[in-house]
Order: C-alpha cells, then sequence, then structure tokens
C-alpha cells in the first residue's frame, strides 16, 4: 500500500508488467492512423488506453489531459509520453513518444525531399475525408467522457462554462481559462461529494528528478539565446528557436505554427512558400502536428539541413514540453491525493469534457463539414465507432475514401 493510497487505488507500470516493446507496437498503430489533430488524438487515445486496453482509467486519463493542457508543448505527445511513462517506465515513454512521431515524421521528410513531385489537387479529397473521420473521433470521445465525467448536474454545468468560456475568448489560454474555472467551480461545488478512493499514479519519477526537469527548461529557455548569440553556431540557433517555440505555446498543434513561421521565415531562414506547403502537408498525415519541425529543419536555407536540420529542429521542439511535464508529475502526484485537489480535479475533468466539445464545433466540424455528404459520411463514421466497435484504422480508411468519393462527384 502506497502512503495515503488504499490498496487497489495505484496505477503504477509494474502492476501490468507492461514493455517498451508492447508500447512501441501500441503507438506505432497510433501513428500511422491518428488523424486530426491534437484533440482527435486524444479521442483516439481514450479509444485505444481506456476503452480497449484498460491501461488507464477514465478519470486518470482526464487527469493527465487536464494537466498536460496546463503545460505547454504538445498536449496529445505529452499525454502519450505519460502514458507509456505509467505502463513501462521511462523506456515505455521513449517508445511511446518515437512510436508516435516517427511515422509523420518521415512523411514530412519525405514530402521535404519531394515537394515538386506532389499534385496537391490529387490529396484534396483524401484530406476531407480525414478531417471528416477527426469529427467522428472527437464527437466519440466528448459522448464518452461526458456520460463518465458530468454524470450530475453541478458538473454537467461546468461543461456548459467551460463551452462559453472558449466561445468568449477563444485560443490555447481561453482553454486554460476554462481548466482553472472548471476547478475553482468544482472546489465549490463538489467538496460535499464523496471522495473516492483516490487513484495514485506512480510514474517512477522522483521529486528531486522533477526539479531538476524544472531547473534544466529554465536554463535552456534563458541559456541558449545568449549561448546561440556568442558562440555564432548556426546549430545552436536554430535549436534555440525551435526550442522557444515549444516552450512558449499552450495547446500545441496549430498554435505552433504562428511561432514557428517568425522563428523560420521571419528570420529569412525558409521560404515562405515552402512554409506554407510544409503546412499544407502537415494536414495530411497522422501523429503530430510538431513533426512539422522536422520539416522545417530539413528545408533550411542554410545548414544545418537535410536530415541534421530535421533531427535538431525535431528535438527541439518536443524537449521541453517532455521537461515539463517530467517536472509537474512528482508534485502533481502529491496534490491530487488531497480532497480538496480532489474537489478540483472533479470540476477540471467537466471543463476538458466542454473543452471537447467546444472544439468538436470549431474547429472540427466547421472546418470538415461543408456540406450534406460530408455530414453524412461523419455520421457514417460515428456509427461505425460507437455502435458497431469498428476499429479507428477502419473508420480512417472509410473516411479518406469517402472523402476522395465525394471530392470526385
Amino acid at each position: 500500500m502506497v502512503l495515503g493510497v488504499p490498496d487497489g487505488a495505484v496505477e503504477r507500470a509494474s502492476d501490468s508488467n507492461g514493455t517498451a516493446g508492447e508500447v512501441f507496437h501500441v503507438f506505432l498503430k497510433l501513428g500511422l492512423t491518428a488523424f486530426g489533430g491534437p484533440i482527435a488524438h486524444l479521442g483516439y487515445f481514450r479509444d485505444e488506453f481506456v476503452q480497449r486496453r484498460s491501461w488507464v482509467t477514465e478519470s486518470g486519463f482526464a487527469d493527465l489531459v487536464a494537466l498536460c493542457q496546463f503545460l505547454p508543448g504538445p498536449t496529445s505527445s505529452q499525454v502519450g509520453f505519460a502514458i507509456g511513462l505509467l505502463r513501462a517506465g521511462i523506456p515505455g515513454a521513449l517508445a511511446a513518444f518515437a512510436a508516435f512521431t516517427l511515422p509523420s515524421t518521415i512523411l514530412m521528410l519525405a514530402f521535404a525531399y519531394a515537394a515538386d513531385l506532389i499534385d496537391g489537387s490529387t490529396g484534396y479529397g483524401f484530406l476531407s475525408g480525414l478531417k471528416i473521420v477527426a469529427v467522428a473521433i472527437v464527437a466519440q470521445a466528448v459522448w464518452g467522457m461526458a456520460r463518465n465525467l458530468c454524470p450530475d448536474r453541478p458538473r454537467a454545468t461546468i461543461a456548459l462554462l467551460a463551452i462559453l468560456v472558449l466561445v468568449l475568448w477563444t485560443g490555447a489560454f481561453g482553454q486554460a481559462a476554462a481548466i482553472a474555472l472548471g476547478a475553482a467551480v468544482g472546489f465549490a461545488w463538489c467538496r460535499d461529494d464523496a471522495v473516492p478512493a483516490p487513484l495514485h499514479h506512480v510514474f517512477g519519477v522522483s521529486s528531486w528528478v522533477g526539479l531538476g526537469c524544472l531547473a534544466s527548461f529554465l536554463l535552456l529557455l534563458a541559456g541558449l539565446p545568449w549561448l546561440a548569440s556568442t558562440s555564432g553556431w548556426q546549430e545552436l540557433a536554430v535549436f534555440d528557436a525551435f526550442f522557444r517555440s515549444g516552450a512558449l505555446v499552450f495547446g500545441g498543434g496549430h498554435v505552433v505554427l504562428p511561432l514557428l513561421e517568425a522563428e523560420t521565415v521571419g528570420k529569412g531562414w525558409v521560404a515562405a512558400d515552402s512554409f506554407l506547403a510544409g503546412y499544407g502537408a502537415a494536414q495530411a498525415v497522422p501523429g503530430p502536428l510538431f513533426t512539422f519541425a522536422a520539416y522545417l529543419g530539413a528545408v533550411l536555407e542554410r545548414s544545418p539541413n537535410g536530415m541534421a536540420g530535421a533531427a535538431i529542429a525535431l528535438a527541439a521542439v518536443f524537449l521541453p514540453g517532455f521537461l515539463l511535464l517530467l517536472g509537474a508529475l512528482p508534485f502533481w502526484n502529491v496534490l491530487r491525493r488531497r480532497a480538496t485537489v480532489q474537489a478540483m480535479m472533479r470540476g477540471a475533468n467537466a471543463a476538458v469534457v466542454g473543452i471537447l466539445g467546444a472544439a468538436l464545433y470549431d474547429p472540427v466540424f466547421a472546418s470538415a463539414i461543408v456540406d450534406g455528404a460530408s455530414f453524412a459520411l461523419a455520421v457514417i463514421c460515428f456509427v461505425l465507432l460507437v455502435a458497431w466497435k469498428a476499429p479507428p484504422w477502419l473508420v480512417v480508411v472509410v473516411g479518406a475514401l469517402g472523402g476522395k468519393l465525394i471530392a470526385t462527384y
């Protein structure tokens, strides 16, 4: 028994005997099929790790999502990293990151080397279909999480308040504000609820390691610009530019694009046309949008570029988010066991449902559903997922082919 935690209420990697190979296999499948951006990725993760494999509970998954929404960095990759860490320790976390990131990295590098050979109109229908699949994936996630995390009037109201916050205040900071409001309202409304046995995530990260990761993050954020300017090394300048882009973005995904544009196009490192072409290609690949950094590193107009530039850019843009996550996890475990924090987490979890609900409309639904045919395809994909329990990869295939068919006729 963990101190302060009843027996049977502990989630730890050793309880499930997970291996890095097992984690790599599952995340590689997701890396090949998880289309639709970070919100859709969370839907894929919930289906795979909560519903199918029971690697994490519904409330545990929502806790991780809430924490990663608070932290800068790529939210879905941080959640995947944490699930891999929970399942198989540090090797599992690295396996989850590598497997989830590898497919889209390879595809973005292939596009960087062969951009002139790709006809943008050819893949338009497939891209439209993949965006429609994202509608079904997110709708399934909202439906399932709402039933489990908003079972009463107070929490349903918190979810509604989160949606209203995002209507008034769009963007990543609006998401953080919605979660903060949900936690505050949960503290006021949910304290009288019976407190369940706290589910304690044992990640194997000590407080000293956490403090070291936080110190490393601050040291790199403050020191890299000075090192790059005084040394004159272009490699350090590239690492610094992508590190700051990853460190200063909340919510991940599309939010990082303006930062990357300022650090590359704004400095004359990448042509504006090349940036926009890569951004378009990034919409058509599975996995995290942060792998767009690999494309940018490869097409830099001065060395380091090619494979070396891609490796530097990719490592730099992901590193700050993972350092912050490892720094927060040990203290998150301690705080979330308190009764008051439990009440706040119930409110924050309900707010996460509201955030997903708002994202289901904009940008997911608004950008994908343009006519009756696309709406019908989204409903078909949703029914396949919810009623027929079809695997996500099959729904992706159906959606892509359906989108191509709609575009053709």
